[in-house]
């Protein structure tokens, strides 16, 4: 009888640990969770198979400290998933299902009982609104009047009651509120009718639909403002009715409530949602309610794409293209390259969406992996925005902005119509200069410029997140000529707040959204009718859909146009394309002005002339005769020390050992990295090149376990990174 269980301890090796399990001790089945003792602590594990032998001594075997689960967490198909993700992005497989399980569930905790989450009043909270209720017209009374009637799902709240949490929050201290959970799916009181789709969307939509019951990959390339998230929307609709899940992916959590509302009213019934920005509760209910097959949809960011359906049905990635579906530490997977893994595994549709395509996607159509599907015109009266050039040059400029540009701005807001001005750099300035002697902020980290964050008075470095105080004085020279030099959102946003006092102005970045509270304050803001401005970053870019703006202006173009990596044009091209989707997406016309103080530069030639279609054409030809991705496979070993002579012997070593064993393998390196010190760590990396993936897949494992037992790699913080989208 099997009594040694093999399980995946969240530990940085490439390896399952045995274990014995205890007399009495019942069989844990694979996928269930274990505590372990492990280097005189104990950890939570997952077991990935059991046998009768093992080939340590009796002796030797740990018991197995508690069995967690009665019933496995992890369908059969997902622990291929995560066995096969370790293996492909060569990372420890502990680590690996660690990072698939949300943290609710890492520790050990109970599991959280089954049901929707929702809220009622208290005893006492009865009790006191009764004798003393909240004043009128306030959102306290308004929820307060919500949970009279009886308990209330959380989902509904969202959808009925937008910013009812702040009013939840001010209640729960007082003792008014208790968390109860209801069971069954939350219906709404009457989904909102689907408007009638065009003919290209009805035709991706029939695309999809033949696909339910196989794996069908589907590319659908649609213009801003076409309508994908209707395509999206009806074949859900369509699996749902087979009783079947779906999974959604978006690339921000700005994005989640606002497309979680739309997915709530439209669907009729609660969707479970999954990003970071949630507790570690509501994460772990979420991704229970998905295991359970209770949720029928599933919303959520990167780490969603880790959640058990055990009735699937339909995957689908939001803007496909979106760097932010990698990960950039740990375990590097990339979100969008497992759902088509999965989709596979799965036996179900997979619909990668976006009107700017990665380049990797494109190629896959164009050799007929994917099914392209085309969305070449946006829905209902909305037509594509007016694209103007603006050339700088020998132009007098307001903190970045040109006067013809403000000008534009002012006719905007005085239509009663929105702008949006668009800035790729949060804070208030990139640098702090001092006048008289040419002292400027630096990170002592990073060797790079300290960020001035005037609203909360700090220099902060956005590479390592040292902070230090905003000097009365300059440290070189005592002088008080300290200056802002350039501009940020924040920046931009007082000086248009100057110059507009009579319009709100509405900044959109990672500082005015870290919080749960800020974000749905900011985004509720975005909605409200009237005249207003909003500054932000790529934040903005990334589907928002506002019905009342008809002006962009793009700022910061030029640092884009010349950057030393191959993927600048293909990201420069997409957040051109994507920030100026922004505008005109009702009946109102829109307009976008990109400022440049290089107007004949050829990408701006090419999205002029021929649209992001054209550019991605050219930028894949240039791909191909250069044996660059889409076309060739990268790894890139990155490895770090205090010391850069520690960090040059490994890589030196490491390419030596690619060299001598693989011939079909090319290693660039030691090579600096393009920050070179940062948070006080010296960086360099080997770029490993292979014109085929199977060839990169068989080197990696014996090339890493080589340079695992060298006395060189314990002296330096190494990682490998297989596909890498970023080349720092």
């Amino acid at each position: 009888m099997p009594r040694i269980v093999r399980v995946a301890v969240p530990v940085p090796l490439p390896r399952l640990f045995d274990y014995r399990l205890a007399d009495g001790s019942s069989m844990p089945s694979v996928g269930c969770r274990v505590r372990v003792p492990f280097s005189g602590r104990d950890l939570v594990g997952i077991v990935l198979a059991c046998d009768s032998r093992s080939d340590l001594a009796d002796d030797q075997l740990k018991p197995v400290s508690e069995i967690l689960d009665a019933q496995p967490l992890l369908t059969s198909e997902l622990i291929a998933t995560l066995e096969w993700a370790s293996r492909y992005y060569q990372h420890g497989v502990g680590e690996v299902f660690d990072t698939a399980l949300p943290a609710l569930l890492r520790g050990g905790r109970e599991l959280p009982q089954a049901g929707v989450a929702g809220i009622a009043l208290s005893p006492t909270g009865r009790q006191e609104c009764a004798q003393t209720p909240p004043r009128a017209g306030t959102r306290v009374r308004a929820l307060v009047e919500c949970l009279e009637a009886g308990s209330v799902a959380t989902a509904a709240l969202d959808q009925n009651l937008p910013g009812w949490r702040a009013s939840a929050r001010s209640l729960r201290s007082r003792g008014w509120l208790e968390d109860v959970r209801l069971q069954g799916a939350i219906v709404g009181d009457c989904p909102v009718a689907a408007p009638a789709l065009n003919e290209e969307q009805q035709a991706a939509v029939d695309a999809v639909v033949s696909g339910v019951g196989g794996f069908a990959p589907f590319l659908l390339d649609g213009v801003t403002g076409s309508g994908k998230t209707e395509v999206y929307l009806a074949a859900i609709g369509e699996v749902i009715a087979r009783g079947q899940q779906a999974l959604v992916l978006v690339p921000e959590i700005a994005l989640t409530p606002q497309t979680t509302r739309r997915f709530r009213e439209r669907l009729g019934f609660d969707i479970a949602i999954l990003h970071s920005g949630l507790s570690e509760r509501e994460r772990g209910v979420a991704w229970l309610s998905a295991a359970r097959g209770e949720a029928r949809v599933v919303l959520g960011t990167r780490s969603a794409i880790f959640v058990p359906l055990p009735k699937p049905g339909l995957i689908v990635v939001d803007e496909e293209h979106d760097i932010s579906y990698k990960q950039q530490d740990g375990f590097r997977y990339h979100a969008r390259d497992l759902a088509v893994f999965r989709a596979r595994s799965l036996g179900v549709p997979l619909v990668l969406g976006s009107a700017t395509p990665s380049l990797e996607s494109l190629a896959n159509a164009q050799s007929r992996r994917y099914r392209l599907l085309r969305l070449s015109r946006r829905a209902g009266v909305a037509r594509p925005p007016s694209l103007e050039i603006m050339d700088l040059r020998n132009k007098r400029l307001d903190q970045g902005l040109a006067i013809s540009s403000l000008s534009a701005i002012e006719a905007c807001v005085g239509r009663g119509e929105q702008a949006l001005v668009f800035r790729n750099r949060r804070g208030y300035a990139p640098v702090l200069f001092c006048h008289a002697c040419g002292w400027s902020a630096e990170c002592q980290r990073c060797d790079r410029p300290l960020t001035l964050h005037r609203g909360v008075a700090r220099l902060r470095c956005h590479h390592c997140g040292s902070e230090a105080r905003v000097p009365a004085t300059c440290p070189a020279c005592a002088s008080t000529t300290l200056a802002p030099q350039g501009q940020g959102t924040e920046r931009l946003e007082e000086v248009l707040q100057q110059r507009f006092p009579g319009t709100p102005v509405v900044r959109v970045d990672r500082d005015s959204t870290r919080s749960r509270s800020g974000r749905e304050e900011v985004l509720e803001r975005l909605d409200v009718p009237g005249p207003r401005i909003l500054v932000g970053t790529q934040m903005l870019a990334k589907g928002h859909d506002l019905a009342n703006l008809t002006l962009v202006v793009v700022t910061g173009v030029d640092q884009g146009l010349y950057s030393v990596d191959f993927r600048a044009g293909e990201r420069l091209g997409q957040l051109i394309v994507q920030v100026s989707g922004r505008a005109g997406r009702a009946e109102r016309p829109g307009a976008v002005i990109l400022q440049t103080h290089h107007p004949e530069h050829p990408l701006l030639h090419a999205l002029i002339g021929g649209g992001y279609a054209a550019l991605a054409r050219g930028l894949l030809n240039e791909r191909r005769q250069a044996g660059l991705p889409p076309f060739a496979t990268f790894s890139l070993l990155r490895a770090e020390a205090r010391e850069q002579a520690d960090v040059t012997a490994f890589l030196k070593i490491a390419v030596e050992f690619a060299r001598a064993s693989a011939p079909d393998i090319t290693a660039h390196g030691p090579l600096p990295a393009p920050m070179p010190r940062r948070a006080g760590y010296q960086r360099s990396q080997v770029l490993i090149e292979s014109i085929e993936r199977s060839t990169m897949q068989a080197f990696l494992p014996e090339w890493l376990g080589q340079l695992r037992k060298r006395k060189e790699a314990r002296k330096v913080r190494w990682s490998i990174d297989v596909d890498p989208v970023e080349m720092g």
